[in-house]
């Protein structure tokens, strides 16, 4: 009996330390910047607020039409390109001034006939401007011959 509750005890004290991993700095720029180690991880700028992460798409608590501009582009927000069995073919991000990543890694993008156009290795990333349009946000690898929608996180 004694050893199942020093065991339990050992184990309590390691959990509850671990939660104090992260300095007292890094933990402060969490909160300012409404970012998890997670979203940081996914191009979340901690230097920054919550209302300017918010505006870049990341989900800070801030109720996202108090975060937008009315300049702001109708392609801004996080994206996931779904494939044609619903796993996740890529995740999307695209800002206020229409820079594009693509699974965290920029992409060059134009604007075609009021949508959005960019590409990685073999896929094309097509998103319509007019929101109106539903269905009409598609990618399609040339080389598998493959499409799939990509939605609005």
């Amino acid at each position: 009996m004694k050893k199942k509750l020093a065991i339990a005890i050992v184990m309590i004290f390691s959990v509850h330390a671990s939660a104090y991993a992260i300095n007292a700095k890094y933990r402060q720029q969490l909160e300012r910047s409404g970012c998890t180690q997670a979203s940081e991880a996914q191009g979340c700028d901690i230097t920054k607020t919550k209302e300017e992460n918010a505006k870049m798409g990341f989900d800070t608590g801030i109720p996202a039409e108090k975060a937008k501009t009315s300049s702001q582009t109708p392609y801004a927000g996080q994206w996931v390109a779904v494939g044609p069995t619903g796993g996740t073919v890529a995740t999307i991000r695209i800002d206020e001034k229409e820079r594009v990543w693509v699974n965290g890694k920029p992409v060059k993008a134009k604007r075609t006939d009021g949508a959005l156009v960019f590409r990685q290795g073999v896929i094309t990333y097509t998103i319509q401007g007019d929101r109106r349009l539903k269905g009409k946000d598609v990618w399609h690898s040339s080389d598998a011959g493959t499409s799939g929608k990509i939605v609005s996180e």
